[in-house]
C-alpha cells in the first residue's frame, strides 16, 4: 500500500493556478507533520510549504508567502496545496512527503521517510 499518493499537476501560463492534492493512508496521516517539496530541473528538493494535521499550524518558504496555501481535509486524509499567481520558477516535480519536524520555527526535513511519487507543474511565460 502506497503510503502517499499525489495529483493535481499540470501546465498553467503565469498567473494561473493549480491545486495539487495529496492522499495519505490512515496510519500514516494522524498528527503527522506533511510538507510538499518542489524539485526544479537541476535543483534539489526544496520544501515550499508544511503542516501539521493535528495543531493546523502552517509553514511556508518566502518565496511562496501569500501565493500558496496548505490546507487539510482529516476526513479524506488529504493535504492539499492551492498555488495561485504562478510563476515560470515554480515549475517543477512537487512531491508530498511526511513526516517533517515542525516546531515554532519552522519545518525541518531530517526525519522524512516517506515521499509521493511526484506530480509535475509547468508555469510558461
Amino acid at each position: 500500500q502506497v503510503p502517499l499518493v499525489e495529483s493535481g499537476g499540470g501546465s498553467v501560463q503565469a498567473g494561473g493556478s493549480l491545486r495539487l492534492s495529496c492522499r495519505a493512508s490512515t496510519y500514516y496521516y494522524d498528527s503527522k507533520c506533511f510538507g510538499w517539496f518542489q524539485q526544479a530541473p537541476g535543483k534539489d528538493r526544496e520544501g515550499v510549504a508544511a503542516i501539521h494535521t493535528r495543531r493546523g499550524t502552517t509553514y511556508y518558504t518566502d518565496s511562496v508567502k501569500g501565493r500558496f496555501t496548505i490546507s487539510q481535509d482529516n476526513d479524506k486524509n488529504t493535504i492539499y496545496l492551492q498555488m495561485d499567481s504562478l510563476k515560470p520558477e515554480d515549475t517543477g516535480t512537487y512531491y508530498c512527503t511526511t513526516p517533517l519536524e515542525c516546531t515554532d520555527g519552522g519545518f525541518g526535513s531530517s526525519a522524512i521517510t516517506y515521499w509521493g511519487l511526484g506530480t509535475q507543474v509547468t508555469v510558461s511565460s
